[in-house]
């Protein structure tokens, strides 16, 4: 039987179950509970803090095993080891502390150029021995979103992260591949893969987020209308979809691409990988695009309510205004004092006036009443 796209990859560590056997994990997320700590993974975690907080971590690994932590001014000892991995993981890095990983790892000056320019859409650059993925990344903190920056250097046998602005980062992720030393014998590909689902994870998060804040919106546009401050927070709240719209919706293309496109650094066998993160973003951006419309029906709904009371209120005071015109115009008539005028010398001229303003008005507030007026 053809083994599925999950089970497919780089060769397994010695010993270690041939893919598509049913030992190796199915999915992106699967895979945690298939296998133990991996001798010596928790060896770097003390190293990690030594290199000040730009370097979140600089690790090694042969065989997904190891867990060595490198020095920067040793990095090229290790980005091309037979079945290794090199994985630098830093944090806001200076343009020195680029420069000199960029030296160890041979890279070209055009390709430190773009990752230490700022960039506000994602992006995907073919350097040749090197790509280059740029994703936007997106957390909601007091019902805004807060956009960042995560590039992913894929190269054969290193994998260089750099986070901008994301307060997130990649630790449990990390801690999981190193327990899981066949999914991390992938190589820099496969990894690059999990970080990228990782970043989907957090779009889903986010957009989970922004639907509680829709259908709050939803409820108080029905049941009360419209509001200046809500007016002026409905207008927020659409724009923050529109930015995480136009962020999310180039990652899938970008996906696409990598599983589609021959490249150097990227394993035929790590294409499907690629693809099943393309069809999540995808699902990512089909919800924002139902939430904006969602928000774009809940403001009609408000708006129409809104005229619906307004009108109502309208006929109301149509209907009193006509009401109060009867005896208002008879008033006016007999109040003009002219000395000959009918029945002002009659006794009962006084009573007879007053009931016939009083059987007009009642006559007028039945058929407004009726007519569903008032």
């Amino acid at each position: 039987m053809t083994p599925s796209p999950r089970h497919s990859g780089r060769s397994a560590p010695p010993g270690a179950p041939a893919p598509g056997t049913g030992a190796l994990p199915s999915t992106l997320h699967d895979a945690r509970d298939a296998a133990g700590p991996a001798p010596g993974a928790g060896a770097a975690a003390p190293a990690r803090a030594q290199y000040g907080a730009e370097v979140v971590a600089s690790v090694a690994y042969v065989q997904g095993r190891g867990g060595v932590a490198v020095p920067l001014d040793a990095l090229r000892e290790h980005a091309d080891v037979p079945d290794g991995l090199l994985w630098v993981g830093l944090k806001e890095p200076h343009p020195e502390v680029l420069a000199q990983v960029g030296g160890q790892l041979g890279l070209e000056p055009q390709v430190l150029e773009e990752m230490q320019a700022p960039h506000r859409r994602p992006k995907i650059l073919d350097f040749g021995p090197v790509v280059l993925v740029v994703a936007i990344t997106i957390e909601v903190a007091n019902e805004r979103p807060a956009l960042g920056e995560t590039q992913l250097l894929i190269g054969r046998g290193f994998l260089v992260t750099v986070r901008r602005g994301a307060t997130a980062s990649h630790q449990a992720l990390r801690a999981r591949l190193e327990s899981l030393p066949r999914q991390l014998a992938r190589g820099s590909d496969f990894v690059a893969s999990e970080v990228l689902d990782l970043l989907v994870d957090r779009y889903v998060a986010a957009a989970k987020q922004f639907e509680d804040s829709v259908e709050g919106f939803e409820q108080k546009l029905v049941l009360r209308g419209f509001k200046d401050a809500e007016i002026r927070k409905l207008y927020r709240l659409r724009r923050d979809l529109l930015r995480a719209y136009t962020v999310v919706a180039p990652l899938a293309e970008i996906c696409r691409r990598l599983s589609r496109v021959e490249m150097e650094p990227i394993d035929p066998a790590a294409r499907p990988y690629f693809g099943e993160v393309a069809d999540r973003v995808l699902r990512v951006d089909e919800l924002l695009n139902s939430l904006r419309e969602a928000l774009a029906f809940a403001f009609e709904a408000g708006l129409m309510i809104g005229q619906a009371q307004q009108t109502e209120t309208t006929r109301k005071l149509a209907a009193w205004a006509a009401i109060l015109a009867v005896p208002t115009a008879i008033a006016g008539i007999y109040g003009m004092n002219f000395r000959f005028m009918p029945e002002l010398e009659w006794a009962w001229g006084y009573p007879a006036v007053m009931g016939v303003m009083g059987t007009l008005c009642a006559a007028l507030f039945w058929g407004f009443r009726k007519a569903g007026w008032l």
